[in-house]
């Protein structure tokens, strides 16, 4: 890594993550270890550690570094937690994921931004991250029945409401966050229950939205 990369990634994890309430070490661990200078366009990587989204093609965008990180660490993902993400993108949530559990499903809408998100991920060496191409808001029942439900699932896109698919493949006990809204969003982290779901939200938030069956409609 070039040294004005490595001073801008310490940097990151110091004023824009540490400082800002992302405390989980396992975490800051991850995001010191994922290159995210790997996953945003060529043009862009003296950009990488900046606290600000980027464009990837698209209409898309590789969230900010505090966002992922306040996501991740709400989700709280464990080391045998099977995990989806709706919303691959440019692959660097998934690789972030990908140090924290067993496994992670990531589905992306787009298929060229899913083919190059693989293609990092593969020669990154992350082979526990499983990429489809598909409708993200129905989630992936295959896989979380053969799994029993997913442990975690996290959403990188603004839904209009929680898709209900997501819940019902979410093992009771298992978190998923979301956020929710249109426009501005709230970040959403509902933990399923025998009885239902427990919700907590944290305003503030824009993202990219979620478009599906159970999102935004084309």
């Amino acid at each position: 890594m070039k040294e004005s990369l490595l001073r801008a990634k310490e940097t990151m994890l110091r004023e824009h993550l540490a400082k800002r309430g992302i405390t989980n070490s396992r975490v800051l661990d991850a995001f010191r270890t994922v290159p995210r200078e790997a996953f945003v366009p060529p043009s862009l990587i003296d950009l990488a550690y900046e606290d600000n989204p980027l464009d990837i093609g698209i209409g898309q965008t590789i969230s900010q570094p505090y966002t992922v990180a306040f996501m991740t660490q709400l989700l709280d993902p464990q080391p045998d937690d099977t995990v989806l993400e709706v919303g691959t993108g440019s692959g660097y949530q998934a690789a972030i994921l990908s140090r924290l559990c067993r496994k992670v499903y990531t589905i992306e809408r787009f298929g060229e931004l899913g083919k190059k998100a693989e293609k990092v991920l593969r020669q990154l060496g992350y082979d526990n991250v499983e990429v489809t191409v598909g409708d993200g808001s129905l989630g992936l029942p295959p896989e979380a029945l053969a799994n029993d439900g997913f442990d975690g699932v996290i959403v990188t896109a603004g839904a209009p409401n929680i898709p209900e698919p997501l819940v019902a493949q979410l093992k009771v006990g298992g978190r998923m966050v979301v956020p929710v809204g249109k426009g501005s969003q709230e970040m959403t982290k509902i933990i399923k229950t025998e009885e239902g779901v427990r919700k907590e939200t944290f305003p503030g938030f824009r993202f990219v939205p979620l478009v599906g069956k159970f999102g935004f409609k084309d």
